[in-house]
């Protein structure tokens, strides 16, 4: 499984930070970046760790994978709108439109205001057979995940245009049942007006992607790693029974097989 050091988990945090501050106008009404900013602090302590899913094999299931993956979403939905661009695509949102609502479409696998979303998987059974690193927190009352991240804007008071709007509730494309009507219309004039959401969905989709395919090739490697340190013990567990061991060789010999079990070398 794939794990990021403390400095990594804090260097994304900064990262996040930053992009906030250099992004988003303090021109903009409201004091919209002042809210932003308030809302990350008070989620701070828990969104650093969060991750962004329950189950290993889905996509950063780790400790400060939600933050990581947002940073992949912004990264890869600014280079999708400069692909549209290239393609004379119609671009009718602005970069901050975009960023914003980027940055806050998983807004609620953070939790509600007090209680995390994603807690660890006592189960043993669930975790090995089922690769369910964390589970959802019963706790919670039921919300969309997108209704929650909805919901802690706006209880932070923190305004959006429409396109952000429709950009955030779009993210998940016609995988949410309730966004069906917004892409789906047989009436030309219910379309959708701007090209947010395929942007956005398409860079979710990306950036998803991404990260299970670098925790499949993560996982190849630990498993031929592991083959190499099992290939080893049993090298070094084979005795001659013809050949005569001294004392001095036999406990060297012991000394390595430990390593080779429990990490003592590399």
């Amino acid at each position: 499984m794939k794990q990021l050091t403390a400095e990594q988990i804090q260097e994304n945090w900064n990262k996040l930070i930053q992009l906030i501050k250099d992004t988003f106008s303090e021109e903009y009404p409201d004091n919209r970046r002042e809210k932003l900013l308030k809302m990350y602090h008070h989620f701070e302590d828990r969104m650093t760790v969060a991750p962004a899913s329950g189950k290993e094999h889905y996509h950063n299931a780790h400790v400060g994978g939600y933050v990581e993956h947002v940073l992949h979403v912004i990264d890869c939905a600014v280079q999708i709108k400069e692909l549209w661009v290239k393609n004379n695509a119609t671009i009718n949102f602005t970069d901050e439109e975009l960023i914003f609502a980027a940055m806050h479409h998983d807004l609620g696998k953070v939790g509600d205001l007090d209680k995390d979303y994603y807690v660890p998987q006592d189960s043993e059974w669930h975790r090995k057979n089922r690769g369910e690193i964390f589970t959802h927190n019963g706790e919670l009352s039921y919300m969309t995940v997108t209704d929650r991240a909805i919901f802690l804007l706006g209880h932070f008071q923190i305004p959006m245009s429409e396109n952000e709007y429709i950009g955030l509730r779009l993210t998940d494309g016609l995988y949410e049942e309730a966004n069906k009507n917004y892409y789906i219309s047989w009436n030309p004039d219910w379309g959708l007006k701007s090209n947010i959401a395929y942007v956005l969905h398409q860079a979710d989709s990306m950036a998803t992607h991404i990260e299970s395919d670098m925790w499949k090739r993560g996982e190849n490697a630990e498993q031929k790693e592991e083959k190499v340190h099992l290939d080893n013990i049993r090298t070094a567990a084979k005795v001659d029974s013809t050949e005569k061991v001294e004392d001095g060789d036999m406990k060297q010999r012991s000394q390595d097989l430990f390593d080779e079990l429990f990490g003592g070398k590399k």
